[in-house]
């Protein structure tokens, strides 16, 4: 039996709050990975956001060495993968660098959206797939039940299923054992011209950047000359290394096996997820499949509370950037927040995750823009442009139509909370395909615009239904809608940190909130300010601030309506529209944030 042949790649795959993290780290202890003295909690969890908020953002990967109850040594790699549908493209790679998966299903919860998706992912490369039912020592549990969860609604045979505690350990061997007789070898020729996955990157502030790679043809070692084939760029091998899950240098990585390169480069840029690594004096002709960058979906202005800030932040993006080139930013001003950036992030979680680590890491205070998406707008003249920034719309008679992504939503919920769900969506413009029901739970396909979606959508459906609600989605195509610009005028200068695309049919209704909380939340001042909402020159709504009233009559004594008094209002009525025409309104930033909010708790 070759080498190869002992070796088992496979991803760890699950929901949310499932409990992969956990069983990782009871495997990792099993094949003795880690000393019980080095053994902490979500070891495969590196970024405090990630140990607090129990999720994993980065896939991991750790090699073991496992001796099975046949007395063979087999090689276990593992790749724990992030669960969010923000990160569904991380979990591709990560799947085609192994040959099955481990699928996690809570036996207290059951199946939920985001499950579906990464094992359809699975599917679709012809992964074995073995189902684990676990925490079976919670009270809640009820295997049976959640083995027909997963056989009516994914479809896999639960024969073979595996019921374990990730808490007590209660299984881990028989995951173990599975793992070797069930799941395939790779296939793949030591002889054969280098052909690598590059599975991840990451930057390491002494070795630059890390990459890691599954090598599927031929062999890799130190000082080989590489090249990547997305950018044709060629680099030396300065390290070679397998994480276990320790970093450990090695000579050489053979066909079949996952592990590290460093070559010296110092963007993360240059090494981009789901590339093809070749060697170079022997070049490959075509690349692997399915390489795709990834995009950025959701688009949002970042500006400091505190202006004196600006530079602290655009340091703070500049070493997150080092750390996630899935994200993107560019400088922009606003005339009423000032200097900032136009940041695009993958979904909305990796949105409150960058936000958050700049908040904590930086120390900062920042004010977000509404969330956005990318439209394309397609001009008389032909051309069409993306637009990320409401304000840069161009004028509506240069317009020809506007498209909007639209989603395709996988909603798994208890069939009781079914009524308003389909309303929810339906208030956003959604199209049902179809409907499922497995026991007493439904699974729901609609078609929504990511629009709707960005705001509040999520934390709308979590609180209808009670938290057991779950929500997976994918971009499929753009449509045409018919979409305009709001804009909030203050004094009849509009605000450009608050202008949006939306609906038309939504349009007035979204205005009439904005223009009522700016009511409240703009001071008075010595002149009337009128609010206004305005769909290019039409204004849909408007609230107005009163001024402050002097009396100038109580210097006069009695007597009625005499010329005296009436020049003295004349006065004063041109003082005022004098006062409005030069004075300027002071927006305070809790306004913004108010308004900001309103998006939210909608």
């Amino acid at each position: 039996m070759s080498t190869i042949d002992h070796i088992r790649n496979f991803a760890i795959i699950a929901h949310i709050d499932h409990g992969k993290s956990t069983i990782a780290d009871r495997i990792i202890h099993k094949c003795g990975g880690l000393t019980d003295r080095e053994m902490k909690e979500q070891v495969l969890d590196s970024m405090d956001i990630e140990r607090e908020r129990g999720i994993t953002i980065k896939a991991q990967t750790v090699k073991l060495n496992y001796k099975s109850k046949d007395g063979k040594e087999y090689i276990l790699n593992i790749i724990d993968t992030p669960g969010h549908v923000d990160f569904s493209y991380e979990v591709s790679r990560s799947l085609y660098a192994c040959e099955g998966s481990i699928l996690i299903v809570d036996s207290s919860q059951g199946v939920e959206a985001q499950t579906l998706a990464n094992v359809y992912q699975a599917m679709d490369i012809n992964h074995e797939i073995v189902p684990v039912l676990n925490k079976i020592d919670l009270p809640a549990s009820d295997v049976e039940k959640t083995k027909k969860q997963i056989e009516d609604v994914i479809g896999i045979d639960t024969e073979s299923a595996v019921a374990c505690s990730g808490k007590t350990g209660e299984g881990i061997e028989d995951i173990l054992e599975k793992i070797v007789s069930k799941l395939p070898p790779p296939k793949g020729s030591q002889n054969a011209s280098l052909k690598c996955l590059l599975v991840d990157s990451w930057y390491d502030a002494y070795l630059g950047v890390v990459i890691l790679i599954r090598v599927i043809d031929g062999k890799i070692s130190k000082n080989m000359r590489i090249k990547m084939m997305s950018t044709n760029q060629e680099y030396i091998v300065e390290k070679v290394g397998i994480f276990t899950p320790k970093p450990k240098d090695v000579q050489e990585l053979n066909s079949g096996e996952i592990g590290f390169i460093i070559t010296g480069i110092k963007n993360l840029s240059e090494t981009k997820v789901g590339d093809t690594i070749c060697d170079s004096n022997e070049p490959l002709k075509s690349a692997l499949p399915g390489f795709k960058p990834s995009k950025p979906v959701v688009f949002c202005g970042l500006f400091p509370v505190d202006s004196s800030d600006y530079q602290k932040l655009k340091d703070g993006l500049a070493k997150l950037k080092l750390n996630d080139s899935s994200f993107s930013y560019d400088a922009e001003s606003s005339s009423a927040l000032g200097l900032g950036f136009r940041c695009g992030f993958l979904g909305l979680l990796h949105l409150e995750i960058i936000i958050q680590r700049l908040e904590r890491e930086f120390d900062l205070n920042l004010l977000t823009t509404t969330p956005g998406v990318v439209y394309k707008v397609h001009l008389n003249n032909g051309s069409v442009i993306n637009l990320h920034n409401p304000s840069s719309l161009p004028n509506a008679t240069n317009i020809n139509l506007i498209e909007e992504p639209w989603i395709e939503a996988t909603i798994i919920t208890p069939d009781q909370y079914l009524g308003s769900i389909i309303k929810l969506c339906q208030d956003k413009r959604g199209i049902q395909t179809n409907l499922n029901y497995s026991g007493a739970r439904a699974v729901l396909n609609y078609e929504l615009p990511l629009n709707e979606v960005v705001f509040d959508f999520y934390d709308r459906l979590k609180s209808m239904t009670s938290g057991y609600g779950s929500f997976d989605y994918e971009i499929t195509n753009h449509r045409e809608g018919d979409l305009v610009k709001l804009a909030i005028l203050v004094n009849n200068e509009p605000v450009d940190a608050l202008a949006m695309m939306i609906h038309k049919d939504f349009a007035q209704s979204q205005g009439r909130i904005v223009c009522e909380k700016l009511k409240d939340l703009i001071p008075r001042h010595n002149f009337m300010i009128p609010v206004q909402a305005a769909i290019g020159g039409k204004v849909i709504a408007r609230e107005t601030i009163k001024g402050f009233k002097k009396d100038v009559l109580t210097k006069i004594h009695g007597g009625g309506a005499t010329d005296r008094k009436r020049k003295l209002l004349e006065k004063q009525k041109k003082g005022k529209a004098r006062s409005k025409q030069f004075g300027r309104v002071e927006i305070p930033q809790e306004a913004f944030i108010g308004v900001l909010k309103i998006n939210k708790d909608q």
